[in-house]
């Protein structure tokens, strides 16, 4: 869809540019005497359009590009925000060599209206400066899990201003899943507060944990070997080409804590994509509980009055 949509406003521009220098050598000829003193002005206009054109053109084919080049979302959309901007920044040059006669009058003009703004959009500058560092330094992209200020969520859009995030869990789950809130927050936030981002250097994976709680007098070895077979299954069914791979850094791990009640707690160590800590952690439950409650002998769980 974006790339139908890029390609119709090329077609667009292209027509409207080639119209427009038309009309600009059009005018020498068809103008009239009684018209001949606004000729330099409509010239000047028809040029300056024609040059905006001309940039949008630019802009809407090097956004193809980028489209049918780019792999990664996170790439793709922080390069098509810098092709937008500097196209804006073109435009407006554009439109003030059109307003201003003098260059350098405009130039000053340009320089006190900065200055004045400056002041009164402290807040908005900030977000506009924590947007250069998000796009060159990346703390996080587009579609990845992020956590900063106690929000939680998947990145769906860094604006120039803004950061707008899914949340995840939130004040109405106990879980990882999205809670259908978006949450907004500017881009500034980032310069005072630290961001965690999911997708560090384990990816797709990060790591999790799933206790469970079994009695002094469980067979330890058997409950170990249970969990490992639950979690390398759901792993192989999953991530069958990463199960192949048999890379050794997402070795599953199980190890024994002692509690400060009365049991022992059997947690597994897991790699797991951030979206899906919920799902593989009931995977790895419904796997591992059938084979634990099949042998009683070998493994008791806390319960009534030994719990």
């Amino acid at each position: 869809m974006s790339r139908d949509r890029t390609k119709y406003w090329i077609t667009v521009y292209s027509i409207i540019a080639v119209s427009l220098l038309t009309i600009h050598y059009l005018l020498d000829i068809f103008i009239v005497d009684k018209w001949l003193g606004y000729l330099p002005f409509l010239q000047k206009l028809t040029m300056s359009l024609f040059l905006i054109s001309l940039i949008l053109l630019a802009s809407k084919i090097i956004e193809r590009i980028i489209i049918a080049q780019t792999e990664t979302e996170g790439d793709r959309y922080n390069l098509l925000r810098i092709t937008r901007l500097l196209s804006i920044i073109f435009t407006l040059i554009v439109a003030a060599s059109f307003m201003f006669q003098n260059l350098y009058a405009a130039a000053v003009s340009f320089g006190l209206i900065s200055l004045v703004l400056g002041f009164a959009l402290q807040a908005p500058i900030a977000s506009f400066i924590a947007w250069l560092y998000i796009v060159f330094r990346r703390p996080y992209q587009v579609g990845h899990r992020i956590q900063i200020n106690n929000h939680r969520g998947d990145v769906i859009e860094i604006s120039y201003l803004d950061t707008v995030i899914l949340e995840c869990s939130g004040d109405y789950l106990g879980n990882d899943r999205q809670s259908g809130r978006v949450i907004h927050f500017p881009n500034s936030l980032i310069l005072r507060d630290k961001v965690i981002n999911y997708s560090g250097p384990e990816v797709p994976f990060i790591w999790n944990e799933t206790a469970l709680q079994v009695s002094y007098t469980s067979d330890l070895k058997f409950v170990e070997s249970c969990l490992l077979e639950a979690a390398s299954r759901d792993f192989k069914n999953r991530y069958p080409k990463l199960h192949e791979m048999k890379a050794k850094r997402w070795d599953t791990r199980v190890y024994f804590r002692v509690n400060k009640f009365a049991w022992i707690e059997a947690v597994v160590s897991y790699p797991v994509e951030p979206e899906d800590t919920t799902g593989r952690r009931n995977r790895i439950l419904q796997f591992a509980l059938p084979m634990l409650n099949k042998e009683p002998d070998k493994v008791q769980f806390p319960e009534g009055t030994l719990r």
